[in-house]
């Protein structure tokens, strides 16, 4: 039998499905600097017809100042991807934030921010890390003819690592390593065809646009993408080559007039960024917005420290470096290995180079998210390859990270800085034990932290049971 297109696969949807809902179940603090920041941003554009959020300026330390008003000190593309959703909910709910004060004590001011934040990181990010998810399942369904490793690598990325936990916020993290995905996976399906459609490259190009206009790290962190599409159309005749660039570069620019938009309403020039103008954070100064150069100390850290190592966090990236290896090593999917090695290295060098490069409170790198699509294709390899023993050994350990990240998503994607342990201290101490959990059906519905956790595992526990089973019953 033949494989299904990915749209017509119910494998397919049965991942996006799974993943957006396990994404959305959960929340974060609404009144953490970063989420809140960006929302005081799109809450002042809808109804203050500005950018200044001076009103909301003491409730958060990530701000910008210039001349006497204060201002998002973050790339816009959150804050413009939340405008609709603020829009849409001012006018259903009929309120505005200037009926409320703005102050943590203030519990109607509380509620009106939290429900615009769940909004969007439901509808936003976790949509994307749903899409993202099922487009790594076809990728690597597509290279290895093998449904399974597709699972796996959707699977240990969407819920097996902290890819979860930062698409319950609003931070820009998880949905530029989506929109990464989103982009490889676009030059890999359109290079694929005889003629390229046009889709591909709009897509590829919104992508990575969108990418850059969430968080400005981006233009380097999807350099690899960029060259993998050169690759892959090296072979095409010019006439081709110059469409599919051109679809490109018009979609990508659409998200750069969009900032630059962006610029020239909220600081009268198009030639200033938030982050030339942040308060507190002295380190922003150094180099460019904090980039200096990689630091070998802080690349152990970021991969095997306990404050902030990705392996603690996500143990099933482990065998990710042995799957990209196999990889380069198979002349069929060498460009794909490539790709996946220079997508997986680059947003590490990139954190190891950042003045703050902690993230402040962060429950694993955060600042290195971009990165977990990438590996994930080594994962599918490894699995496609792999023998039964070998095969046992990392459903066991996606199954451990899958239950980890439950706990961090539930209860704490943000670890406080502070502490050294950050999964044993700051998730499972202070937050996961006692129960301090965000779900739903606590928030919202009127049920303990307890039964909202129990509610999830109800419905996501059919979810991948049928999941499991759908693959068991495909022809081999």
């Amino acid at each position: 039998m033949p494989t299904p297109p990915l749209q017509r696969d119910p494998v397919a949807w049965a991942i996006l499905l799974l993943t957006w809902f396990s994404c959305a179940w959960f929340g974060s603090w609404e009144f953490n600097p970063n989420n809140a920041v960006r929302m005081f941003a799109a809450i002042a554009i809808v109804e203050q017809g500005d950018a200044t959020i001076d009103r909301y300026a003491p409730m958060t330390i990530d701000k910008a100042r210039f001349g006497e008003h204060y201002y998002s000190d973050k790339a816009p593309g959150m804050t413009l991807l939340a405008l609709p959703v603020v829009a849409v909910a001012d006018r259903v709910s009929g309120v505005k934030s200037s009926d409320y004060t703005p102050a943590f004590e203030d519990p109607g001011f509380n509620r009106f921010l939290k429900i615009r934040i769940r909004l969007v990181a439901a509808l936003v990010c976790a949509g994307l890390t749903a899409l993202a998810a099922m487009l790594l399942y076809g990728w690597v369904r597509g290279l290895m003819d093998d449904a399974g490793a597709g699972v796996v690598a959707a699977l240990s990325y969407g819920l097996g690592t902290t890819v979860w936990g930062w698409s319950t916020t609003i931070f820009g993290h998880a949905p530029v390593a989506a929109l990464l995905v989103i982009a490889g996976w676009a030059v890999w399906r359109g290079s694929a065809s005889p003629a390229i459609p046009w889709r591909y490259p709009l897509v590829a190009g919104l992508a990575l646009g969108w990418a850059v206009l969430i968080e400005h790290s981006a233009l380097i962190a999807g350099l690899p993408v960029g060259l993998y599409a050169l690759w892959r159309l090296r072979d095409r005749n010019r006439a081709e080559q110059g469409r599919a660039a051109g679809i490109v570069l018009v979609a990508g620019a659409s998200a750069l007039l969009l900032l630059v938009g962006y610029n020239w309403f909220a600081f009268g020039t198009v030639f200033r960024l938030g982050y030339s103008g942040v308060t507190d954070f002295a380190g922003m100064q150094e180099g460019l917005f904090g980039l200096t150069y990689p630091k070998p100390d802080v690349l152990y850290q970021l991969t095997f420290g306990e404050r902030r190592g990705m392996l603690w966090v996500a143990p099933i990236l482990i065998v990710a470096p042995f799957g990209i290896a196999m990889l380069i090593a198979d002349a069929r999917t060498r460009a794909v290995g490539w790709l996946a090695l220079g997508g997986a290295v680059l947003p590490f060098l990139i954190n190891a180079s950042y003045y703050y490069w902690d993230g402040g409170n962060a429950t694993g790198p955060r600042h290195a998210l971009p990165a977990v699509g990438f590996l994930c294709l080594g994962i599918g390899m490894f699995w496609a390859r792999a023998l039964r023993w070998s095969r046992l050994a990392v459903a066991a350990l996606l199954a451990g990270s899958i239950v980890l990240n439950m706990a961090i998503a539930s209860a704490e994607i943000t670890a406080p800085g502070s502490v050294e342990r950050a999964v044993r201290d700051g998730v499972f101490v202070e937050r996961f034990n006692p129960g301090y959990l965000r779900t739903v059906a606590d928030e919202w519905l009127g049920y303990t932290p307890w039964q909202g956790l129990a509610i999830w595992a109800v419905v996501a526990g059919p979810m991948l049971a049928v999941l499991v089973l759908l693959v068991r019953r495909r022809p081999a």
